[in-house]
């Protein structure tokens, strides 16, 4: 008689279990920022003893820390007691450029994960958890919270930092003569574009809280002689004067109504012959059929797309989403297709109707 238990069942138990664990592990690894334990670490192999006595905290406990960032795939334990960085680890080390630690530490602040906890409500209202949670929107409560916005700024820097290699090389930039960043944050996308297009000058929309690290962004590109700061509104205007307007993730901020006054805007802002470029994950019509059936991402765009739910009462969307968004806008899209090497990034391509 085979008594073998069937592999299957237990691979989708096994799922269950590690999604049911998932904000344990986000909270291990904020944990472990908070301690600094990647930084103390850095590129040797330490004694978990001595990272706890750097980090003010107990030896055992740091112990058990270390060995869940290995089991998460982020350390290794080489002897007893003694652990490294891996590679994946070490992009949590705030010393290297590449770092992500401000990205992390945004999205397990307790200003986002708070408001997950009310996803059931959204889903039967539609309506915003965030602003149920803590009696403001998103993005006001960032303004009465200099360093929770400051790590904003820094995470969506972060999360740019592959769009701003790949976007200037993907586009013929090269038929304009300026480009308007609307939304810009700091500036790592359009100094990504004016570095690889020295004839090309850019403006820069956003908050004047949006704009706060885009001096220092631009300096370090050597293109701030090329791009002006524009702060404002982009709900009541964006600046004139470009012949191209970038919107990389803006629209998902929002909702459908606020997405078309944004596109408004940079439509009346359009000269003759000019485009409105909008960069933005797109998915697709249908997810997959199957047990099992995920995207290509994990379903991290899926979960993206929730938090946007939760938090800013905006969402992710496909093409037919973005076309019907554009033609209310009075624009028409000419093409929409990846950003190769920027996933889940698209590049829509719109035209004045």
């Amino acid at each position: 008689m085979d008594t073998a238990a069937p592999q299957e069942p237990l691979a989708d138990r096994g799922l269950i279990v590690q999604l049911a664990f998932g904000s344990m592990a986000s909270q291990t690894v904020r944990a472990a920022l908070r301690l600094g334990v990647f930084d103390l670490i850095g590129d040797g192999r330490r004694p978990a003893g001595e990272v706890a006595a750097d980090a003010g905290a107990v030896h055992q406990p740091m112990t058990r820390l270390l060995r869940a960032l290995a089991g998460l795939g982020l350390m290794e334990e080489h002897e007893p007691d003694t652990f490294s960085v891996t590679t994946t680890g070490a992009l949590l080390d705030s010393s290297r450029p590449e770092s992500l630690v401000s990205f992390v530490r945004m999205f397990t602040d307790p200003a986002i994960v708070r408001a997950w906890d009310g996803l059931d409500t959204s889903v039967r209202t539609g309506g915003i958890a965030f602003d149920a949670v803590f009696g403001t929107d998103f993005f006001s409560h960032l303004g009465r919270h200099p360093e929770l916005s400051a790590d904003f700024n820094a995470a969506m820097s972060q999360a740019s930092e592959e769009t701003a290699a790949v976007l200037p090389h993907a586009y013929d930039f090269g038929r304009f003569t300026s480009v308007t960043d609307v939304g810009g944050g700091d500036g790592s996308v359009l100094a990504g574009i004016l570095a690889a297009h020295p004839e090309l000058t850019g403006v820069l929309h956003d908050t004047e809280d949006g704009l706060a690290q885009a001096p220092k962004t631009l300096d370090r590109h050597g293109v701030a002689d090329r791009c002006s700061l524009a702060p404002g509104d982009f709900f009541r205007s964006v600046p004139g004067g470009s012949d191209l307007y970038l919107v990389k993730s803006v629209l998902h901020d929002w909702s459908d109504d606020q997405a078309v006054t944004i596109l408004g805007h940079c439509r009346e802002a359009l000269p003759p012959g000019g485009r409105v470029l909008i960069v933005e994950p797109v998915l697709p019509e249908v997810v997959g059929t199957g047990s099992g059936a995920h995207a290509a991402d994990g379903g991290i765009t899926y979960l993206s797309d929730l938090n946007m739910l939760v938090n800013l009462g905006g969402r992710e969307r496909t093409r037919k989403d973005f076309e019907a968004l554009c033609h209310r806008a009075g624009l028409s899209v000419v093409s929409a297709a990846p950003l190769l090497g920027a996933a889940p990034y698209s590049l829509i391509e719109t035209v004045a109707r």
